[in-house]
């Protein structure tokens, strides 16, 4: 299963860009994370490099993902893009890569970017490989071009507000891990009443409460923040129980309140 290998707590490094965002990644470093997802399209893959080298850990002791974006699917750009990618990050291999989302219009033909995806893999420019904003067709699609065994993950977004089931279940039937992109729902879970009073009977805070919510649910989180004491909180969410009760009351506020959805995205389930 896809979640064995990929850690189950992550940073999300969108908007970590700069000197500043390498600092907050090399703060996430010290704080104890050991899972960097960074995107072509978010300028923060040289940031993470930076901050990886500046860290002192061995490049084993760190999962790096990155994803392809949706300018660099076609075949003559797709494996090019990728060893841009591992120059920015200062490493011969990612950890996992994704395609980062469909390409909008179907502008360049399917086979050909999963194709591509398959064969960096193959080439040893990426560990694992896996899918992003995939829905369920295009999941299958995938599936037969390249094998039922060959995706890792499919990175969606997942909150207490969007929580995605039958796309989750289908993954999981499937062995395809999902991971949670904005699983703080751009902070709107701070502002749950249901959220908040399970947060006071634990000493902890919404946003503790939502990632353990997924966490739970067997999902992978990716919470991005640029302030340390955010990443500790939610760091910290890893060790946060919550019983049957809490849980079944966090599944109640599923109102599938998506939050990313651009008018070029796929057809969502």
């Amino acid at each position: 299963m896809g979640e064995a290998r990929i850690p189950a707590m992550g940073l999300g490094t969108y908007g970590r860009t700069g000197e500043a965002g390498a600092d907050a990644i090399l703060a996430a470093l010290e704080i104890g994370y050991r899972h960097l997802d960074t995107a072509q399209s978010y300028d923060t893959e040289r940031p993470v490099g930076r901050a990886l080298r500046r860290s002192g850990l061995a490049r084993d002791e760190v999962f790096l993902t990155t994803k392809v974006d949706t300018g660099n699917l076609s075949r003559d750009r797709f494996l090019p893009s990728v060893r841009a990618s591992l120059e920015a990050l200062q490493t011969d291999r990612v950890d996992l890569l994704l395609i980062h989302w469909p390409s909008p219009g179907d502008a360049v033909p399917f086979a050909d970017y999963v194709t591509a995806l398959a064969e960096a893999r193959d080439r040893g420019l990426a560990r694992l490989i896996g899918v992003s904003n995939f829905p369920i067709a295009l999941v299958e699609r995938a599936r037969a071009l390249i094998g039922d065994d060959a995706i890792a993950t499919n990175q969606v977004e997942v909150h207490p507000f969007l929580q995605n089931r039958r796309l989750r279940d289908h993954c999981a039937a499937a062995g395809i891990a999902i991971t949670a992109y904005m699983p703080l729902a751009k902070g709107k879970v701070t502002e749950d009443p249901v959220l908040q009073a399970i947060a006071r009977r634990h000493g902890a805070e919404p946003g503790q409460v939502s990632l353990a919510f997924l966490l739970r649910l067997g999902l992978i989180v990716i919470p991005a923040s640029s302030r340390p004491e955010r990443m500790r909180s939610n760091f910290a969410a890893t060790a946060l129980a919550l019983d049957d009760a809490e849980m079944a009351a966090i599944a109640g506020l599923d109102r599938g309140g998506r939050m990313i959805d651009p008018d070029w995205g796929p057809a969502w389930d």
